[in-house]
């Protein structure tokens, strides 16, 4: 199984001196292909640095990132804008939706930035609302959606543009355990169908019990959960 991500050696720390603080020391990350991952912790023990990271950003103390074999370490910022949006999709624990744009459009709104033709970003857009189940929700406004309808745009539209790797930050945090529940397994089951690898933080220790291993940052280091 080829490696989809790889992180070596990554660190992360803000501030000098005195006042240095060291959220990251020795990560060391490999999740290939297809494989679904639970970054699992308490708040403030960097799982969220370890994210940005991961997905292009943030930008390491130390340490090499590589994305589908390509090493972003000494890219330039464009680079890793370019890369970061060909191979990498979001969901973050708001769903950070556009409100000016109802549901059709923000999941178009990544493809057009990407370069891709309206009719195209369009028909992906249909196809991804579908899958999450809201084929009839396609003209409202994010104002107009309920919470669970909110994060599952936000899903589609982090599947937009095909990536090979999603990343997720307690994606669920936000709604009711039974919305939550309901948005999680509509998440596991589109990432499993489209055989993509995703890294997924959350406090929930249900929701990590789905996944194909747990992980967890302690003392700034990885340790893999039984």
């Amino acid at each position: 199984m080829s490696n989809v991500l790889k992180l070596s050696h990554i660190a992360r720390s803000f501030g000098k001196g005195e006042t240095k603080l060291e959220i990251l020391k020795d990560i060391n990350l490999e999740i290939g292909t297809g494989e679904i991952v639970a970054l699992v912790g308490p708040s403030g023990s960097g799982k969220s640095t370890l994210l940005h990271i991961a997905g292009l950003l943030d930008t390491p103390t130390a340490g090499t990132i590589e994305i589908g074999g390509e090493n972003a370490t000494k890219m330039s910022d464009a680079g890793r804008t370019k890369l970061r949006q060909k191979t990498v999709g979001f969901v973050y624990q708001s769903h950070l939706l556009l409100p000016d744009f109802n549901a059709l459009e923000n999941v178009m709104m990544p493809q057009l930035i990407a370069g891709v033709k309206e009719k195209d970003a369009k028909e992906r857009a249909k196809e991804l609302l579908k899958m999450v189940g809201l084929s009839h929700r396609l003209t409202h406004r994010a104002g107009q959606l309920s919470g669970g309808e909110q994060q599952r745009v936000a899903i589609a539209r982090a599947l937009a543009n095909r990536p090979a790797l999603l990343l997720a930050d307690e994606p669920t945090g936000n709604l009711d355990p039974k919305t939550a529940d309901e948005v999680f397994d509509t998440f596991l089951k589109i990432v499993r169908e489209t055989g993509l690898s995703a890294l997924l933080a959350t406090h929930n220790p249900e929701l990590a019990a789905k996944m194909d291993r747990r992980i967890s940052v302690q003392d700034g280091k990885i340790v893999e959960q039984k």
